[in-house]
């Protein structure tokens, strides 16, 4: 009998601590971080190790895109291998954070429904 009732407080407690998660940053706050910080929006998005492979492709391309590049290119035709990653990885964590902006919204959703 001891043991139901142990059952039961560990589960009152999950849900508990399943109705108090902390929701993720709105999605345009993930962006304008993307945009200021390359790499961190994923970051922000818990997903670290993709950041850091985002920051390491933008740098890599972009060092290769400034040797391959014509020494009259402007400074964004140097590093345009750079540039498009870092574009990409803006796209990358805004959309990641709208889908996890909306499961969370979508699990409260279906928690607060009788």
């Amino acid at each position: 009998m001891a043991r139901r009732s142990t059952v039961r407080s560990v589960t009152e407690k999950s849900q508990t601590a399943d109705a108090a998660a902390k929701p993720p940053l709105h999605p345009y706050w993930v962006l304008l971080i993307a945009v200021v910080l390359p790499g961190v929006g994923q970051v922000v998005n818990n997903t670290p190790n993709r950041g850091i492979m985002f920051l390491f492709f933008i740098m890599s391309l972009g060092w290769v895109s400034m040797h391959l590049s014509p020494p009259d290119a402007s400074f964004i035709g140097r590093y345009a291998g750079g540039f498009f990653i870092y574009a990409i990885s803006i796209l990358d964590a805004y959309r990641w954070a709208r889908y996890r902006w909306a499961f969370f919204h979508r699990e409260q959703g279906k928690t607060a429904a009788p």
